[in-house]
């Protein structure tokens, strides 16, 4: 089975019709939290914008996860880019989730559009710890799986697999089957409906309405056509929402294969994330990760963008990272995203050399008017994770870096991390925590990636509201006690 968003698709009348007919059972919205998986931007708005609006209204948490940008929803256009849809994408869900529910927790994963078989991992991550992190007990919705996006069906085996393994009340919500489908094809008895009073129902179609680039067209030029035309709108303007109930439903008795894709309705095994194996100049720069005239013009506006000579916030946990290195001092470190070097300094006082890596040259240019003439320390422009240094290290850190990569530039940083790491060495992370639109991915992410990662063990964990600051080992990684011979 294949379709087009162009094509007709299934008049709305002809659904009307099925379910005025059907027996839909009243959905349970007994819930404390809602977690709501989106695989790309606005599939949350189109399929449980009334539920998002309906929590938030009687107080229930409600969190959004959204895993790709959506930056290939038009892949034939004339006039956008993929990186520029990217971003007015995030824009456009940002409003929408924020107009439904505006205390709601939004996360970017930016993992690449079209690319969720590849990294389920990183998504069934991110719902489990925000799933830990929400008032109990949750409700977890995720696009259907039998909707016939390959993407939609990744996020419905992601978000499942860890509802099943947690025990959390997990449903599937559908998009693509109210265009392909007929009454039919739609799984009646495992269907549940949420009635949604008027103002709700006005809440959804305001929010809808800020998905311009999808319900509107860039210009007349071909590869510029909407992607939710009028009928396929009229689906999402129910005075009710569906939820399918897929929990104790098989992967493969889901018989919808995916649109463009093999057609096999079997789900992808939710496998460890893969790290590349190939020289470092093979792996080109993602387009979804911050590029770097981005940095460039930061550095441009302000000597110290964030304020890390200024602020006691960015003064405290330089030191904390300091303290938390388990070892008095390395041989040879590398330090990713030096910056200013505000962090290099100290760094160098602690290992015998030290590689300081940046891609700004704005920065680099400050890092080496602080460092001065020390013959220890070595400064070098290069594009991470691409050009990446030669050699082994016993220190690796990587501090408010990460989630300026999207998922496979962080995938393929970790391998180079992993690779570069003597036995025995030290893996350093710390990260801001608060949600960044412009980033790529979370700090939360960053480290969800690194701590499962099945060769190290974590040494060091330190939380706080605002950042983590973790250090990593291969095992067998001892602790500074054991070290230094306090224990046997």
């Amino acid at each position: 089975m294949s379709f087009s968003h162009l094509d007709p698709g299934t008049a709305e009348e002809e659904w009307d019709a099925a379910f005025r007919s059907a027996a839909v059972a009243r959905a349970d919205l007994g819930f404390a939290s809602l977690l709501v998986v989106s695989a790309h931007p606005d599939d949350e708005t189109l399929g449980v914008g009334g539920l998002m609006a309906l929590a938030a209204r009687r107080g229930a948490r409600v969190a959004v996860i959204v895993a790709t940008d959506g930056e290939a929803s038009h892949p034939d256009s004339p006039t956008r880019a993929p990186a520029d849809l990217a971003r007015v994408r995030r824009e456009e869900v940002s409003a929408a989730v924020g107009m439904l529910a505006p205390d709601a927790v939004l996360e970017f994963l930016g993992i690449p559009d079209g690319a969720l078989a590849e990294h389920p991992r990183i998504l069934a991550d991110a719902v489990r710890k925000r799933l830990h992190a929400l008032p109990q007990p949750a409700l977890v919705v995720s696009p259907w799986a039998g909707d016939g996006h390959r993407d939609h069906r990744i996020a419905a085996e992601a978000a499942a697999a860890v509802c099943r393994q947690d025990g959390a009340a997990y449903r599937g919500y559908p998009i693509w089957l109210w265009h392909w489908g007929a009454p039919a094809d739609a799984p009646w008895e495992r269907m549940e409906r949420i009635a949604l009073d008027p103002p709700t129902r006005e809440a959804k179609r305001r929010a809808t309405a800020l998905h311009v680039s999808q319900t509107a067209a860039f210009s007349p030029a071909p590869g510029d056509e909407p992607v939710l035309h009028a009928g396929m709108q009229a689906h999402f303007d129910r005075a009710f929402e569906i939820l399918i109930d897929d929990a104790g439903v098989p992967a493969r008795t889901r018989r919808t294969p995916d649109a463009g894709a093999p057609s096999s309705g079997d789900a992808a095994p939710l496998a460890p994330v893969g790290i590349p194996t190939g020289p470092a100049d093979s792996v080109g720069p993602s387009p979804g990760s911050t590029p770097r005239a981005w940095f460039e013009r930061f550095y441009e506006r302000n000597e110290d963008p964030w304020g890390f000579d200024s602020r006691w916030y960015e003064v405290r946990k330089r030191e904390l990272l300091l303290a938390s290195l388990p070892r008095q001092r390395y041989d040879h470190g590398l330090e990713l995203g030096c910056s200013t070097g505000a962090l290099t300094v100290s760094l160098a006082e602690r290992c015998d050399a030290l590689l300081a890596v940046d891609f700004a040259e704005a920065a680099l240019e400050a890092a080496a008017a602080r460092l001065g003439d020390r013959g220890d320390v070595e400064l070098r422009r290069a594009e991470l994770p691409a050009q990446w240094p030669e050699g082994t290290y016993d220190l690796i850190v990587l501090s408010e870096l990460g989630y300026y990569w999207d998922a496979v530039d962080l995938e393929h940083a970790i391998g180079r991390m992993l690779r570069s790491l003597r036995p025995g060495g030290h893996l350093v992370a710390c990260h801001w925590r608060h949600p960044v639109p412009a980033h790529p991915v979370t700090g939360d992410g960053v480290h969800v990636a690194l701590r499962t990662q099945p060769d190290i063990r974590t040494l060091v964990h330190h939380e706080e509201e605002d950042f983590l600051l973790e250090v990593f080992g291969y095992p067998p990684a001892r602790s500074v006690a054991a070290e230094t011979g306090l224990l046997g």
